[in-house]
């Protein structure tokens, strides 16, 4: 403990916007220490969208998840301070921040909505949220040698201003069969095509590996072993009918242990990587007839039911 005379000595070391923010930010230090496992964390998919900001967090806290996904607009509209309170007053962990860049469009778009990331780095880095994530559609009408350069381009332009921040990109990969035929051009959607390109974009880019993803494109449990967990930047947690190929819809999707991907080698090798971040539990269709509050508990229970099984630590 100090003593007046070491406190006033600490004082003139760290200005006073300084000890601010060191205080700011002991509650989330106390409310995260202790031995770090994998998390689960509510996504928004798994309500249906039907619950919004702060409301979201309060209810992941209330059914008892480790985690919640943040919904950057509006938190950022509350500001640093408010969110780290909120975050903090319910002892709830900060898992992952959509990407707010249009990619996907013209030159134009991309420049335009590029300019608003630096400021929302510099937002996830000060709520304790590092990661952000997007999905690059494993079709397209534009050839498949055009869209990568273009794609390229602009992933390495918006990692370079996400460093600045230390914050990392994740790039999701999407398996099914009806996604890869829906345009004219076949693109990336296989995972280790997808973390090559990853890497090729910078240093702080990789994988949001989702489970049902990782399934419908044929991953491997070494696949995750093989990439590290310097490259996998967010995990989401679901599980898949057995169905033939063309008869997989994306928003089709089970609960954890509702359905036949092999998630205890899925965990089991994120859990001999040493990842540490948060599994975000992304169920479409699922749950559409539950309340929010039932469709929170559903994906709680039976996300812990199959970490239980595979005899991984979480939490």
């Amino acid at each position: 403990m100090l003593l007046g005379y070491d406190l006033l000595r600490v004082l003139n070391l760290i200005s006073r916007r300084s000890f601010g923010k060191l205080l700011a930010a002991a509650p989330l230090a106390r409310a995260f220490g202790g031995e770090r496992n994998m998390f689960l964390s509510l996504n928004s998919v798994l309500l249906q969208g039907r619950v919004p900001w702060p409301d979201f967090a309060r209810l992941a806290a209330q059914i008892g998840f480790p985690g919640t996904d943040i919904m950057l607009r509006p938190a950022m509209q509350a500001g640093v301070g408010a969110t780290n309170d909120l975050l903090a007053g319910l002892k709830i962990r900060p898992a992952v921040i959509d990407f707010p860049v249009e990619f996907r469009k013209d030159d134009a778009t991309f420049k335009t909505s590029l300019t608003q990331l630096d400021a929302a780095a510099q937002f996830a880095a000060a709520i304790h949220c590092p990661r952000m994530i997007t999905y690059i559609l494993p079709s397209s009408d534009t050839p498949k040698d055009e869209l990568r350069q273009t794609y390229k381009q602009r992933f390495t332009e918006s990692a370079r201003i996400l460093a600045r921040s230390n914050v990392r990109l994740g790039l999701e990969f999407l398996g099914p069969l009806e996604l890869r035929k829906a345009h004219k051009y076949e693109f990336i959607w296989r995972m280790n095509d997808m973390l090559a390109f990853a890497k090729e974009c910078g240093p702080n880019v990789g994988l949001l590996l989702d489970s049902w993803h990782w399934h419908h494109a044929g991953a491997t449990p070494e696949d995750i072993i093989a990439a590290g967990r310097d490259r996998i930047v967010h995990v989401h947690f679901n599980d898949s009918p057995n169905l033939p190929p063309e008869q997989i819809h994306d928003n089709q999707r089970l609960l954890p242990g509702e359905g036949v991907i092999n998630l205890t080698g899925f965990l089991q090798a994120l859990q001999s990587i040493h990842y540490h971040d948060a599994l975000s539990v992304e169920v479409f269709g699922r749950t559409k007839d539950m309340t929010p509050e039932a469709a929170a508990k559903a994906g709680l229970d039976s996300s812990l039911a199959v970490f239980r099984k595979a005899g991984v630590p979480q939490g």
